[in-house]
Order: C-alpha cells, then sequence, then structure tokens
C-alpha cells in the first residue's frame, strides 16, 4: 500500500503504490484517482472512494468505523496555483495545497508527474504540490513554499516522491528546449539518446534555490510495475498519491 512513509513528528507523510485496494482490471488495486475523472470512470469511482478510506485509515491510524480525518484533495491542471486547504469547501482548482490546520490531510495524485511532500513541524505548516512538466515551468513547488511561509512555515523540508525518470522522459527536441529554458537542470537524455526532460531535477533545483531541506524518495514509475504510470498504461492508468498531515 504505501511505497514510503516517514515522520518528522508531528508530521506524516507517505507516498502510495498499487496494492492493497479494491480496484480491478487495469486500474488495479489500490487507484486514488479523482472520482470521474478520466483516470477514475464511473464504474471505477465506487471503488476509488473505497481505496481513499484504506489510505487514509492506514496512514492515520484510523479503525474501522470510527470517523476519517478531513482528506482535501486538488483538481488538478498543471499550473501554479496554490489553495489553502479548507475541509468545508468544494474541491479546489489547484496543484498546490497548504495548511496549518491540524488533523487535515493532504493528498496529490500522479502517474508520472512528481508528487513534493513539505512540512515545517515546528510551525505545524504542511504541504503539497503536482508538477508535470508544465508546473515545473511555472513554478508551483516554489509557489508552495512561498505559500507555506506565508502561513508561519520557516524551515521547510520537503519529500519528493516516486516519478518518471529523465532516462525515460521522451519528449520532442523542441520540448526539450522550452522546458530547460526555464530550467537548465531539467535538461536530459534517455537512455537510448533521445531528447528526454528530468523533471524531478528541476524541481529539486527550485527547491534547493528556495532553501528547502530535500530528501529524496522516488522511484521511476516507468520502469516499476509496482507504480501506475501514464507513459506505461496510457488512459488506463490508475493514480499513485502522496499524502502529509499534522497529527492532532
Amino acid at each position: 500500500m504505501f511505497a514510503f512513509q516517514d515522520t518528522a513528528a508531528p508530521v506524516e507523510i507517505a507516498f502510495t503504490d498499487r496494492h492493497g485496494g479494491v480496484s480491478g482490471g487495469p486500474y488495479a488495486s489500490l487507484n486514488l484517482a479523482e472520482p470521474g475523472s478520466a483516470a477514475a470512470p464511473a464504474a471505477e469511482s465506487d471503488a476509488v472512494r473505497r481505496n481513499v478510506d484504506l489510505v487514509v485509515r492506514a496512514f492515520t491510524g484510523a479503525g474501522d468505523g470510527a470517523p476519517t480525518p478531513s482528506v482535501v484533495r486538488m483538481r488538478q491542471v498543471h499550473g501554479s496555483e496554490v489553495a489553502v486547504a479548507d475541509p468545508a469547501a468544494a474541491t479546489p482548482t489547484a496543484d498546490g495545497l497548504v495548511t496549518r490546520d491540524p488533523g487535515v490531510v493532504l493528498m496529490v495524485r500522479v502517474a508520472d508527474c512528481v508528487p513534493v511532500l513539505l512540512a515545517d513541524p515546528h510551525a505545524g505548516v504542511v504541504g503539497a504540490a503536482h508538477a508535470g512538466r508544465p508546473g515545473l515551468v511555472a513554478g508551483v513547488v516554489p509557489a508552495t513554499v512561498d505559500a507555506m511561509r506565508e502561513l508561519g512555515a520557516r524551515q521547510v523540508r520537503a519529500w519528493v516522491g516516486p516519478h518518471v525518470c529523465g532516462r525515460c522522459y521522451e519528449v520532442p527536441e523542441q520540448m526539450r528546449a522550452d522546458v530547460a529554458a526555464a530550467v537548465p537542470e531539467s535538461f536530459a537524455e534517455t537512455s537510448w539518446g533521445t531528447p528526454a526532460v528530468d523533471i524531478g531535477a528541476g524541481v529539486r533545483t527550485q527547491l534547493e534555490r528556495a532553501g528547502v531541506q530535500l530528501t529524496e524518495v522516488s522511484r521511476c514509475t516507468l520502469e516499476d510495475d509496482d507504480l501506475y504510470s501514464y507513459r506505461r498504461q496510457g488512459t488506463e492508468s490508475g493514480r499513485l498519491a502522496g499524502l502529509v498531515w499534522r497529527r492532532p
């Protein structure tokens, strides 16, 4: 169920793999996509809701039958918008989430893009960001760090989760040039010698420039069958998730 977990008391973080859920077929088994999206069509939406409940209970330690903490997700659009999580409001259209409220679980969903979880354990501020190629160029990760600092964060830590690696993320030559013009560290070449973009390298550079302590826990989603990958599975790919919260 979890590809990685860590604790920086009172903050807890986790990245999921694709095992331990109830989804079937190509989505098997822990698909955590947004219900109603292309990755969770109507026939899959109920399974996704059950998967989210399973993951949140395991992540937070909520027992069967006990209420689960509030979970705030995003309607991710590959931009740089950052929202302050509000469990009482509708799902925000954003690619970054921040909160200083304890007991609120933030969730980011990916299937090749870079999931970034962030926290200042002492200030009690946490964040989550979804950085695909457009989000890298738009600067969603530094924007999320800035939003956390507006809530009082000072010493921010980040965990960079599973994503497609620069050896596998083949793109057209012009696309590589355009991304590298904004983030030179993203310039890459595939293992077979064609143009590529290394989104993870770009995100790491942005975090370092923002003065953020970084923990790299990534695995290549395209190479690892234990993870979902849109590049490998196409429209039948489920979604992994990154989760972060400050325990009440």
